[in-house]
């Protein structure tokens, strides 16, 4: 049985462009709707479709924070995040 676990993510429009956060228990599933933009929001109007960054949790609690303390953060911060699991 497979069991889902919340995830972190960051999306991108492209290298050093516009990001997006988010967090859902079916990164597969998530990544598809963005790559096809079928939600509307932020993600969709901004062509955030290139999945940079993930992080697994054990636990919803921890995903928000984790969420919440990075959009707190710099932008900076974010990209040194996503470059030091994702260099490409």
């Amino acid at each position: 049985m497979f069991v889902k676990k919340p995830i972190f993510y960051i999306m991108a429009n492209k290298k050093n462009g516009t990001l997006y956060t988010g967090i859902t228990s079916d990164l597969v599933k998530r990544a598809y709707e963005h790559k096809n933009s079928v939600i509307k929001g932020f993600a969709k109007k901004y062509d955030c479709n290139i999945l940079v960054f993930y992080e697994a949790h054990e636990a919803m609690e921890p995903a928000i924070f984790r969420e919440k303390q990075i959009k707190a953060g710099s932008r900076k911060k974010k990209l040194e995040l996503i470059e030091d699991m994702n260099p490409d």
